[in-house]
């Protein structure tokens, strides 16, 4: 079907509220072309391998057009990007007067919108897709959902000259509703809503929240069950223990398994075609309690189709014991460069290196690696309904480092060297279960993106007119460089994870797609500018763009990382 069709048909239903939405019928098998599948740890897509690299576009849905999503989708294609990760849940507590919303969580009931500003707005990119020839991670909620306002019981102040807008109550700032990819409700909203203590995890253990949330999901599955444009449904983005939301004390990793546990084998009942994934951000903890202890997997022989994948057996000690080995030889360079200089301690007439801490006898490891995220990804991914382990990478918010930063590295390099070992440790993870391992979202913050950065905790940007504060790795490469990660950087550090991906075989979806040219709704995702600022006197249509949380990659003065990571394509297939 011909996109103008398809656009003649959904604004002829729109009129409908509540019209359901008939993806092709087919009676394809899971095993068939139509659908992805996993085999002996590789995705199968019409009956060969592939690996992919693509995009997360988690405001899809809710832009204004069917055109805007349209244009979006087949971008994103001609780009050479085969797969996008997007929203499938938004969730509001007050019916909002513009823009989309699938549900309504309030006075004890859940509402879900069916018409053409709710489902139907997933209808099309779902239709879409599968007409582009663009697979779908549809995620079904989001862990982060800061409302300060509200969980903290401060005022809201919002500016006079944007209080017209469709501000969401409690978020502390003056942002159109979606803009953030923690402004569509998620697991708080049911928390806040239907929990007896307001606890984080009691979305995964209060079981009328579980219960609703299942009703939930299987509004969408059913929906879309049919579909081969859907890759996954992810069950969640980045699940956790707490959020902005504190967690009970009883609150462990074996929560957070039993919940995927649960709420996985529902969607897999629901929808046999698809495959089931986690989202979690990927941490491991080898020293936690497992639900699913890891068993070597039977060696099979690569067919002469099939591109083998070696990688490692997963180990954390022989992980910690190659860093110790790796700062061994920085420190060599390091004091290599300061006797060139002459820097140093001179002693008996010699210049060596400052003396540094002996990081010999540390076995301890850093937070994402211990449990306390309340997560244990290796336990999660080692689920039977869960099709493949995912994992994130935003090293402005996390520290993924395994013993520390190294002393004798820049910041940058820093990051650079954690990224790459956080993706081999993946690799190895997942190839301990035979499953295909993906990067779902990874991204680093530019010094151009840094007035939009807002972390996915908190609602407001830290560093609005620059940096004005000291906080997380992001701080510390800008006290290093004077302003923050360059766009040469940014393309550095990119090519360098992508390459290490695609050589282990590993699949990746980068943060986040920008597009431009979009039509604006006051109160929407992608809004009309300001009265003060719009020229009177010009006829011309008002275009916007998409939402940047600081990870978009078309910043005022954005380098060329489009065309890096169009170039990058050619790796994966």
């Amino acid at each position: 079907m011909k996109f103008s069709s398809l656009f003649t048909t959904l604004l002829a239903s729109a009129a409908i509220v509540g019209a359901a939405f008939t993806p092709t019928p087919t009676k394809t098998k899971r095993w068939d072309k139509g659908f992805v599948s996993v085999k002996n740890g590789q995705f199968i897509r019409n009956g060969e391998p592939f690996t992919f690299l693509g995009t997360n576009a988690y405001w899809l849905p809710s832009l204004n057009t069917i055109e805007d999503i349209n244009k979006t989708i087949i971008n994103i294609r001609d780009h050479g990007f085969t797969v996008i990760r997007t929203w499938a849940f938004n969730d509001v507590a007050e019916i909002p007067v513009n823009g989309t919303w699938f549900q309504h969580i309030a006075n004890e009931t859940l509402t879900i919108n069916e018409g053409p500003n709710g489902l139907q707005k997933l209808d099309a990119v779902v239709k879409l897709a599968e007409e582009a020839g663009v697979l779908l991670i549809l995620s079904l909620t989001n862990n982060w959902n800061p409302l300060p306002a509200i969980d903290n019981t401060t005022e809201v102040s919002v500016d006079v000259p944007l209080g017209r807008r469709d501000v969401t109550v409690g978020t502390n700032n003056s942002l159109p509703r979606n803009t953030l990819s923690n402004d569509f409700g998620g697991m708080d909203a049911y928390v806040r809503e239907f929990g007896h203590k307001k606890e984080h995890d009691e979305f995964y253990a209060n079981q009328t929240i579980v219960e609703l949330f299942k009703n939930y999901t299987t509004t969408i599955v059913t929906r879309y069950k049919d579909s081969p444009a859907v890759l996954s449904w992810e069950l969640a983005n980045d699940p956790r223990c707490s959020s902005s939301i504190n967690a009970s004390i009883s609150c462990t990793t074996l929560t957070v398994t039993d919940w995927h546990t649960d709420v996985g084998n529902h969607v897999s009942s629901v929808d046999p075609n698809h495959i089931v994934s986690s989202g979690a951000g990927g941490f491991p903890c080898q020293n936690c309690p497992k639900r699913f202890p890891v068993t070597p997997p039977p060696t099979v022989s690569a067919s002469p189709s099939r591109r083998k994948r070696y990688v490692k057996p997963f180990s954390m000690d022989r992980h910690i014991r190659e860093e110790k080995e790796e700062r061994k030889k920085t420190r060599e360079v390091k004091k290599r460069e300061l006797l060139q200089r002459g820097e140093g301690l001179r002693i008996r007439g010699r210049w060596i290196a400052s003396r540094q801490a002996d990081t010999g006898s540390i076995q301890t490891t850093g937070p994402s690696f211990d449990g306390s995220t309340g997560v244990d990804s290796q336990d999660i991914s080692n689920i039977p309904s869960i099709g493949f382990s995912a994992f994130q990478f935003f090293p402005d918010q996390n520290d993924y480092s395994i013993l520390g930063n190294d002393p004798n590295l820049s910041p940058v390099d820093n990051t650079i060297k954690q990224g790459t070992r956080w993706i081999q440790i993946q690799a190895e993870l997942a190839g301990q279960i035979n499953k295909p391992a993906v990067l779902t979202a990874f991204g680093v913050v530019t010094n151009d993106n840094l007035p939009f950065f807002v972390p996915f905790n908190e609602t407001t940007p830290p560093f609005p007119n620059g940096v004005n504060s000291s906080v997380s790795s992001l701080q510390k490469r800008i006290d290093a460089v004077n302003g923050g990660v360059t766009n040469t950087e940014q393309n550095t550090m990119y090519t360098t994870w992508i390459q290490a991906a695609a050589q282990q075989g590993v699949s990746v979806n980068f943060d986040q797609w920008s597009q431009s040219g979009l039509t604006t709704n006051q109160g929407s995702t992608v809004s009309q500018p300001n009265e003060e600022t719009t020229d009177s006197t010009t006829n011309e249509e008002t275009t916007g763009s998409s939402p940047n949380d600081g990870y978009a990659y078309t910043a005022p003065t954005t380098g060329d990382v489009q065309d890096v990571l169009t170039s990058l394509t050619s790796l994966f297939g």
